[in-house]
């Protein structure tokens, strides 16, 4: 027979009595945006109906908002898929409410909660009482420039697609121009492929558009341009080679609408104490910006020049500045960041041996928005391992070692971002990385 002490017995009413969490965003709503309608859930006490439905045409966002102001709600969350968020977002934040995009998966773990309506109020349940994290999304006036440099990545990816398209013709028909120039794209590449799509075939001919800078000899370069030229093969050339010109135009409006919001957004800011640095490399990517990218980088980060960091070019700085702005504070340290941008490892790799990680997953989270960082527009120029890696270290990480993890990582990047505000922390903490929108 079991025996039990007094001191061990607990008597019903001596139970703690389960207590509420204490909601410290009264003025909470949540909002689950769909396709087709926007579930919104605001305070039971400020509406009879606290739960509303409205479509996602832009004539229903307005009356949205205005509900929102009526219950006098100051801060909203939002989840969502897609891009359906972003006119809802900008219509809120035009009216000065303060909205966080939250991650799905960090909301969805609670079962019985897959409709709608009851989504939407357990958003506005957790931000009520402060468990939800809010996406990064940069500044309004850093958005526009982010949108640019994403849209020209687009291109510039569609029209290396093309030359991957010309290259292969060319390949078909055993014109083998890769293994004495480099570059298609080049003054050389580009004579000989307009003149084989003009109708010549005379290597001889071909080879005459030799530039003086080009390494290979003549007569290796004639035995490379001796193919063989059939028609269904030029076609294809013909077809991929008009495709890579139609995307320079776009690309060059790209760049005349990124060059005026810089100067506008440089425009705002003091002129730099300091005058601008010499460049370190007068080399520029292949399809970087034709214009001055420096001088108001330089200006609109307050003095620092990007540019300087070892293996980050003037490109990869605009990149990153169009990315995250120029306000750093949402980081309290440079490990918060380099955490957030997906330079540091796996936990889940670094629980295993080498042998059981042979592949890194550096930098899967953060998507292709920050591929500058990790390539600059050459997959030859890997910038994140610059990054991770100091001057003088053995590059330990093609080799399945992590430990030019956060802790040691990188020597430029993180005294760039203590130049704009940012300090060592007293002990190592990495939050976990929040998604990008």
């Amino acid at each position: 027979m079991r025996h039990t002490s007094k001191r061990q017995r607990v008597s019903k009413k001596d139970r703690p009595s389960v207590s509420l969490l204490e909601r410290i965003q009264a003025d909470a709503a949540g909002i689950d945006c769909g396709q087709n309608s926007h579930f919104v859930a605001v305070p039971p006490d400020r509406d009879p109906q606290p739960v509303r439905a409205f479509r996602t045409f832009t004539a229903e966002l307005e009356p949205l908002a205005d509900w929102l102001a009526q219950c006098r709600i100051k801060t909203v969350a939002m989840e969502s898929t897609g891009v359906y968020w972003i006119p809802l977002y900008e219509v809120l934040e035009q009216r000065g409410l303060e909205v966080m995009l939250v991650n799905a998966r960090e909301v969805h773990n609670v079962r019985g909660r897959k409709r709608d309506v009851m989504d939407c109020e357990w958003l506005r349940e957790l931000h009520s009482v402060g468990l939800l994290r809010t996406s990064f999304r940069p500044a309004a006036a850093i958005v526009p420039l982010r949108s640019f440099m994403r849209q020209r990545e687009t291109l510039v990816e569609e029209a290396s697609a093309g030359i991957h398209r010309m290259q292969k013709a060319l390949t078909q028909m055993n014109v083998m121009r890769h293994v004495v120039m480099t570059d298609i794209t080049g003054q050389t590449g580009l004579r000989i492929v307009r003149s084989i799509l003009a109708g010549e075939r005379d290597p001889e001919r071909l080879a005459a558009h030799r530039d003086y800078r080009c390494h290979a000899s003549h007569a290796e370069i004639v035995a490379a341009l001796t193919g063989n030229y059939r028609a269904e093969h030029r076609f294809a050339l013909r077809q991929n080679f008009a495709a890579y010109e139609f995307r320079l135009k776009p690309i060059a409006e790209c760049d005349t609408e990124i060059e005026g919001l810089l100067s506008k957004l440089a425009a705002q800011q003091p002129p730099p104490a300091a005058p601008l640095p010499e460049a370190r490399s007068k080399r520029a990517s292949k399809h970087q910006p034709q214009f001055d990218i420096r001088g108001p980088l330089q200006r609109l980060t307050g003095g620092t020049d990007l540019s300087q960091i070892d293996s980050i070019g003037p490109q990869a700085a605009l990149h990153l500045i169009g990315e995250i702005g120029t306000d750093l504070t949402r980081w309290p340290t440079e490990k918060h960041f380099t955490s957030w941008l997906a330079l540091a490892p796996n936990n889940k790799n670094l629980r295993r041996t080498p042998a059981q990680r042979p592949h890194s997953t550096l930098g899967q989270s953060r998507g292709g928005h920050l591929a500058p960082l990790r390539h600059e527009s050459d997959p030859h120029f890997d910038c994140a391992r610059g990054l991770r890696s100091a001057p003088g270290r053995a590059r330990r990480q093609g080799q399945g070692h992590h430990r030019c993890g956060p802790q040691t990582c990188g020597s430029g990047l993180p005294r760039a971002l203590r130049r704009l505000g940012l300090q060592r922390p007293r002990r190592s903490c990495l939050p976990p990385a929040q998604p990008h929108p």
